[in-house]
């Protein structure tokens, strides 16, 4: 039987001759970028790079998902990689979509080819025939949590139920089956390094608002009029009152837009929109600046007379990662990139549908360097494709061979060492739960 040395060494051989044509995907992605449940293309190219490899990809999951299962030669937990589909919308970037604005400024077509990397070696079977258990490779859809008016309307059309690739997958049951899950994510941030471990990030929780007043003259009768504008920016002056409730160490962020702000500047402002994100470090600390942004909304509406109606959509848990496995990543990245090229980051502000994951079983959603800019803007491209796919594409590997080689006795052990938060039925109750529609009349 190989040695799990044995196994990282010929998958890095396997990795390194399709390096070109790995790139080359990355690139082919990027030239292509599509939206969350409109990466058509994307999941498409996904499923003929499965099926080239002699597995049975299902498409169509979560409307654009795919996943194909390899099995070992033995019995064991199953271990799902991921990768995410979707681009941004960002239309001043160099590779955006001249029609759509959308755009890969997160790095996500790198993910998928690095998953495909992956694929490509732990299905080989000088590999697979050495691990027990099963992997499942899953392409998810719509991580980036954008475009909510038009996921909205998904899932009152029945498409969806959740507005997350990943909450909407566990829905379906295609998380029933999996004991552990990872995925790994670029960055361009120098003080991560060329790989870099974290352990926290924000959830989140989004907020969809109307603020309805009465249209009126506003120069010659305004005092017959209710401004819905007024009672919107009063409801974020409230908010802000309410931020030195906010404690450090839970990593509250509020910060709401106003999409429509009128109909006419010379009529009173009858018909205002607002949408905002919540977030915060853990469940309980969301959960209350969530309350308090509902009661700050609320009194701007009071202060005017006017009516509101909020709409409360479940977005992203908090993620937090299992220490077991990010321990075997790190080492595996020092042996890639070195150990002092290897970062850590104790917390993000930024939401990843991955929490979601973390609430069911033990994750790990680490990062790899060769991007430069700034994240989620028109700056943000890969200029290292050998670090952020060939590099990224042997770490996933690596780990997987160290989970599932020698029986999966690492594998069993954090699989049945951590205790979930949630029962996937429990999850799925509390995400309906915090879905709601409020009309508050202020008269």
């Amino acid at each position: 039987m190989p040695s799990k040395e044995d196994l990282k060494r010929r998958a890095a051989e396997i990795i390194d001759a399709r390096a070109d044509d790995l790139t080359a995907l990355a690139k082919t992605i990027l030239k292509n970028p599509e939206s969350g449940f409109r990466e058509l293309k994307t999941a498409k190219l996904v499923a003929e790079q499965f099926a080239a490899l002699g597995m049975q990809p299902r498409s169509g999951l979560a409307v654009t998902g795919v996943r194909a299962d390899a099995s070992g030669s033995s019995a064991g937990p199953t271990l799902a990689v991921l990768g995410e589909l979707d681009s941004l919308i960002v239309s001043e970037h160099p590779h955006a979509d001249p029609d759509t604005n959308a755009a890969h400024a997160c790095g996500h077509h790198c993910q998928i080819a690095m998953l495909l990397g992956a694929a490509t070696a732990l299905t080989n079977p000088d590999v697979l025939g050495s691990l027990a258990g099963r992997i499942a490779f899953m392409a998810v859809p719509a991580e980036e949590y954008i475009e909510i008016e038009y996921r909205d309307g998904l899932r009152r059309d029945g498409k969806i139920e959740f507005l997350g690739g990943k909450p909407e997958m566990v829905r379906l049951g295609e998380f029933d089956d999996v004991h552990l899950a990872m995925m790994l994510h670029t960055t361009s941030n120098p003080g991560e390094k060329l790989m870099c471990i974290s352990n926290t990030n924000n959830g989140t929780v989004a907020k969809r608002i109307q603020f309805i007043g009465k249209a009126s003259h506003a120069g010659g009768a305004p005092h017959l009029g209710i401004n819905a504008l007024n009672a919107a920016m009063m409801a974020m002056t409230a908010i802000n009152f309410n931020r030195e409730t906010f404690r450090d160490e839970d990593s509250i962020r509020v910060h709401p837009i106003i999409t429509k702000g009128g109909e006419a500047v010379s009529a009173v402002p009858a018909d205002v929109r607002m949408e905002t994100f919540v977030r915060g470090r853990t469940l309980d600390a969301l959960m209350d600046a969530n309350t308090k942004v509902d009661r700050a909304l609320r009194a701007g509406a009071m202060a005017v007379g006017a009516e509101i109606k909020i709409q409360t959509i479940p977005g992203y848990m908090p993620l937090h990662q299992n220490q077991a496995m990010a321990e075997i990543f790190r080492a595996n990245a020092a042996e890639l990139v070195g150990e002092e090229n290897v970062g850590y980051v104790d917390h993000r502000g930024g939401s990843t549908d991955m929490g979601d994951i973390s609430r069911l079983m033990p994750v790990i959603h680490p990062y790899v360097g060769g991007a430069t800019g700034l994240g989620h803007g028109a700056t943000y491209v890969i200029e290292d494709y050998s670090l952020a796919v060939i590099k990224g594409a042997k770490a996933l590997s690596y780990t997987a061979i160290d989970l599932l080689a020698d029986d999966a006795s690492h594998g069993n052990s954090i699989a049945g060492g951590q205790r979930p938060d949630m029962s996937i039925p429990e999850y799925l109750k509390f995400m309906r739960d915090l879905a709601s529609e409020e009309t508050f009349k202020s008269g």
